[in-house]
């Protein structure tokens, strides 16, 4: 007979995982106002999605980039929370984007990355593709962040 308490361990904990995350993004106003939905989690690594909407455009009709800035801190952020200890959150404390593409209708998904995560600071990477109404994938952005571990106050 196969041991699946390791199996059953990890799947708890992948889910408590995606819960902590989700239960954190649903705190965010403006994500919640942008529509960002929670696509993927796994310790040092968040994906999200935001969909094309008049709210994230700008005055050419295409996303905005405040709106991929905005995308790629989260999905970063959230990448460090995963290896953030219990009970603290993480705040943003320094973000550098470069914008390779602006794109319509569509979806963007960021994908936040940990590099480096440590006691003081935790350092990610976020990549930005726009996923057009086809499935082509193109990249549209590239960031890098610093973040510092903070006591959750709620």
């Amino acid at each position: 007979m196969a041991d699946t308490t390791s199996e059953t361990t990890g799947d708890a904990a992948a889910a408590n995982l995606r819960q902590r995350v989700q239960a954190s993004l649903e705190r965010q106003g403006m994500m919640q106002q942008l529509g960002v939905r929670l696509l993927a989690v796994a310790p040092g690594m968040v994906t999200l999605a935001l969909p094309y909407s008049e709210r994230v455009t700008q005055q050419q009709g295409g996303f905005h980039g405040g709106a991929m800035g905005a995308l790629a801190d989260i999905a970063g952020g959230y990448a460090g929370l995963t290896v953030a200890p219990d009970g603290m959150e993480v705040t943003t404390v320094e973000y550098k984007i470069n914008f390779l593409a602006a794109f319509q209708g569509g979806e963007l998904q960021a994908t936040g990355r940990v590099l480096k995560g440590g006691k003081r600071i935790i350092v990610t990477t976020a990549d930005v593709v726009h996923v057009a109404s086809d499935g082509k994938r193109t990249d549209c952005a590239v960031m890098q962040q610093t973040l510092v571990p903070v006591p959750k106050t709620y």
